[in-house]
């Protein structure tokens, strides 16, 4: 039997499905390529740990990505002017001499104190008068709704059309170069923190070397002292100065001392670093030998210059004992007078002479006053970090708790560290668990040894 021949299939029955596999082939590749293009990029911000390289690859895997001619990446510094040492392009032969103009301007030709948008646009038309007729998309760096630089993407070629996916990849490489800048500059302050603490920690270190180690031995006396800094380096100063360093054993024992509690107004390092200075001062003074009043007013002519060029001024308490005969003489630059608690009577009394702040004017009088100590009386000087620190509520701790500690803790406590400790506790109490004191803390306890007494016969 014969039939019908099959029929031939024309070429022209297969090009639309053939097309469409060639187009549906080519949009796969381009995907697959914008991919790994983008891919690179974000194991370039994972890995790199040098800014500088990243930025370098911003231009260049931009420009691939949407098969533009060449792209432009400006950055700016944390404080918004243009970071010079960080422009960048694809090409240096297209844009080099765009670079070389930007980073001859200076902020003030960018409109920077306009604000970002204006210097955005100023931008804008540097870059565009720069590269002539050019198909240009230009969009913003953001990070933390901050303007870290400006993305340039441009092509010569009158055909080349900004289409709403090549927005979107430049759009999304400005926001992977954004987060590289952000974590830049977090990494920065970071280091210069750790730069900062490592200082703080060496400062404190001094410091700690200059304030007593421990507390000398003095005939009929006990002595306990703690300082607690707010910061790492603090403002406040304590001191026990030997009149006559030259005497040793127990006739150094047997000699004057100076007893000194002091603070310099603030914290931190530059309060530190005027105590170092006081300390200095003071401890030449001491070696003159004369009254306590003599020995504020000569310190205070001393420090003027330097207290007036810090704008501070400091308090401090001069106290010089004579283990012999247990009289205290002492003078007050207007520091929180120290507590007596009198064992015969069981009361506080408060310390006090009258007298102006160190540095606060030349020429300033000091009043000078004695006590006589007794068997078992206990001296507290302490700081206004003390008295000054708040409790959960707000309150002061105040002068009139800590005489009401001091006055129940001499009671039962029998030596100057037990006394000192308790003192503490009740501070640390107050101020609640876990919270930082807001002021540098100290405090010196001594206490007057009982007399033997022999039995009679």
């Amino acid at each position: 039997m014969g039939g019908t021949p099959p029929a031939h299939r024309s070429p022209a029955a297969i090009t639309p499905a053939a097309s469409l596999r060639q187009l549906i082939d080519s949009l796969n590749r381009e995907q697959r390529r914008n991919q790994e293009l983008l891919a690179s990029l974000g194991f370039a911000l994972r890995s790199f740990t040098n800014l500088s390289r990243f930025l370098e690859l911003v231009p260049l895997l931009t420009a691939r990505l949407v098969e533009a001619e060449g792209a432009v990446l400006l950055t700016f510094r944390s404080d918004g002017g243009l970071w010079r040492e960080q422009l960048h392009c694809s090409s240096q032969a297209r844009c080099g001499e765009l670079l070389r103009q930007l980073a001859g301007l200076q902020d003030s030709d960018l409109d920077r104190d306009a604000g970002d948008e204006a210097m955005a646009t100023r931008l804008d038309q540097l870059v565009r008068r720069q590269l002539g007729d050019v198909q240009l998309f230009g969009t913003s760096v953001v990070a933390k709704n901050r303007q870290r630089g400006r993305l340039y993407v441009f092509s010569g070629d009158p055909q080349f059309s900004w289409s709403e996916v090549r927005r979107r990849h430049v759009q999304l490489v400005a926001d992977q170069t954004a987060v590289a800048i952000e974590n830049e500059l977090l990494l920065e302050e970071m280091r210069r923190h750790e730069r900062l603490d490592q200082q703080l920690s060496i400062g404190g270190e001094i410091q700690s070397q200059l304030l007593p180690s421990r507390c000398p031995v003095i005939e009929g006396v006990e002595l306990a002292a703690r300082c607690r800094p707010a910061f790492q380096v603090g403002g406040d100063y304590f001191d026990f100065i030997p009149t006559r360093p030259q005497l040793m054993g127990k006739r150094r024992e047997q000699g004057r001392w100076a007893l000194v509690m002091g603070d310099v107004m603030g914290k931190g390092i530059p309060a530190g670093l005027l105590m170092t200075l006081l300390r200095g001062m003071l401890r030449a003074e001491v070696l003159t030998g004369l009254p306590p009043d003599r020995i504020l007013h000569d310190l205070n002519e001393l420090a003027q210059e330097d207290l007036a060029q810090s704008n501070r001024f400091v308090t401090l308490f001069y106290s010089e004992l004579d283990p012999v005969t247990r009289v205290l003489r002492f003078s007050n630059a207007a520091h929180n007078p120290p507590l007596i608690w009198r064992r015969q009577r069981h009361s506080v009394e408060r310390l006090d002479a009258p007298g102006l702040l160190i540095g606060l004017q030349p020429d300033a009088d000091y009043g000078c006053e004695q006590v006589q100590l007794e068997p078992g009386d206990v001296l507290l000087y302490y700081t206004d970090g003390v008295t000054e620190a708040s409790g959960v509520g707000g309150e002061r701790f105040d002068e009139e708790r800590l005489m009401r500690a001091l006055l129940a803790i001499c009671k039962t406590v029998p030596d100057a560290q037990g006394i000192l400790d308790q003192l503490f506790a009740r501070l640390d109490r107050f101020v609640g668990p876990g919270r930082q004191l807001e002021d540098d803390a100290s405090m010196v306890v001594l206490k007057v040894r009982d007399e033997v007494v022999l039995p009679t016969l």
